[in-house]
């Protein structure tokens, strides 16, 4: 979940860079090791957000989409990160094997039925079939797709009561906020990190005070959710386009590192017109799908939670951007991705 208001519906932002200090040799033994896939060509694919991605065709000349998903710059951490992207993608399995829903691309597990493979300490390694098919862009669903979506949403929200003991709960915690904060208590001296460190201090000065008004509004709305805790269901957490697959055998939801049981509105608030409006796109007013949702759920949709989510969305984003750019980096063209994103954040939402 990396995409900006820079970031056009036919554009999102790519892993250009290859995974800091992993090398190639280190992920065809694990694919050996972990699948028993003896890789015969591997590509890398500079695509998605956030993780990095290879295509690899093995002896038998079958191909594998091969994720692999950074667990942080620091040490500490890392075990808790790969324990949670192991649930995610376990829930995924399970949703896709016992729930019998077909639209979960689900990981392929490794010969001890794992979801996920750690591949040193920072890394962690998942493999996927090489499904015929096109996926979206980020952005607003189209509004011939939306009744699709929220279809395939409330099917996979009534299969909660499968995965309810295995998928993690959300905490309503904004990652990274802890370093944001940091931040914004650093900006009377120069950042020295890199090149793009000191922009962005200067940038984040400018709008420091939108940004805390920003954290007083996310705290108030998540003491609204919270007591909805007993209805959460099972989601996906990011059901955008670019996660979506229109696949000869229909629809396919991809990306399923970021399952949590939460709040319903998690998925439902980006088939509302607050995506549109948060990409500083012309919103179509449209509530005939959540009336669609809840006549198929019997679940009223929560205003409270639907206001919560895109707010947690643009500062997750803010302190995850933030927080690369004060680190130590080079001039990759994804930490200029980073400034550029952050930039579109805040002066989009500049008072």
């Amino acid at each position: 979940m990396i995409y900006g208001p820079a970031v056009s519906e036919t554009e999102c932002r790519r892993m250009r860079d290859e995974p800091a200090g992993l090398a190639e040799a280190e992920l065809m033994v694990a694919l050996t090791e972990g699948w028993g896939i003896e890789p015969h060509s591997v590509e890398y694919l500079p695509v998605g957000a956030g993780s990095y991605h290879w295509s690899v065709v093995d002896q038998r000349e079958t191909a594998w989409f091969v994720k692999v998903d950074d667990l942080g710059v620091e040490d500490a951490g890392r075990d808790d990160a790969f324990d949670r992207l192991g649930r995610s993608f376990g829930a995924a399995l399970t949703l896709r094997r016992d729930a019998g829903l077909d639209f979960v691309l689900a990981p392929i597990p490794t010969t001890t039925d794992a979801a996920i493979w750690r591949l040193t300490s920072r890394y962690a390694l998942s493999v996927f079939p090489m499904v015929a098919g096109a996926a979206g862009h980020f952005g607003a669903h189209r509004p011939e797709d939306r009744a699709e979506v929220i279809d395939l949403l409330a099917e996979l929200h009534e299969a909660t009561p499968i995965v309810v003991d295995t998928a993690s709960r959300a905490d309503l915690v904004l990652p990274a906020r802890d370093r944001l904060e940091e931040a914004l208590q650093d900006l009377d001296r120069e950042w020295t990190g890199g090149p793009y460190a000191e922009p962005a201090r200067k940038l984040l000065s400018l709008h420091a005070g939108h940004v805390q008004r920003l954290l007083t509004d996310f705290d108030r709305r998540v003491d609204q959710v919270r007591n909805t805790a007993a209805v959460w269901v099972v989601t996906h957490g990011e059901p955008h386009p670019g996660n979506i697959m229109r696949t000869p055998a229909g629809l396919r939801l991809v990306d399923w590192g970021t399952v949590q049981i939460a709040p319903p509105e998690r998925d439902l608030w980006m088939l509302t017109p607050a995506l549109a409006r948060m990409l500083g796109k012309n919103p179509l007013d449209d509530d005939d799908v959540l009336v669609r949702y809840t006549r198929a759920t019997g679940r009223t949709v929560s205003p409270a939670g639907l206001a919560l989510y895109p707010l947690w969305w643009r500062l997750a984003d803010i302190a995850i951007f933030v927080d690369e750019l004060r680190r130590p980096h080079g001039t990759g063209e994804d930490i200029a991705a980073s400034l550029t994103y952050l930039t579109g954040y805040l002066e989009s939402g500049r008072d």
